[in-house]
């Protein structure tokens, strides 16, 4: 399964919206335009990529352009898988 698939799925599961993740594309705002997607939800996705990715995300290493939009984020999982 491609990576973004993966971060789509992973979206779907933590905010519950399987009914929307298909619309998402890259250019897909997140932030402020997914109304589940609270600094809890943050954090439970940061928790299901780094088990998902058998990564660690560190603290300093987030911010709100990571959720900018999912091509963002995506890049993101893809830049801690690579390393």
């Amino acid at each position: 399964m491609a990576v973004q698939e993966e971060v789509k799925q992973i979206l779907a599961d933590v905010l519950q919206i399987d009914d929307r993740v298909e619309a998402l594309t890259d250019e897909s705002a997140l932030l402020g335009a997914v109304p589940e997607l609270d600094s809890m939800a943050v954090v439970s996705i940061i928790t299901a990529i780094e088990d998902n990715y058998g990564v660690v995300v560190e603290d300093d290493e987030i911010d709100a352009g990571v959720f900018e939009t999912l091509g963002s984020l995506v890049r993101f999982v893809e830049f801690k898988t690579a390393q």
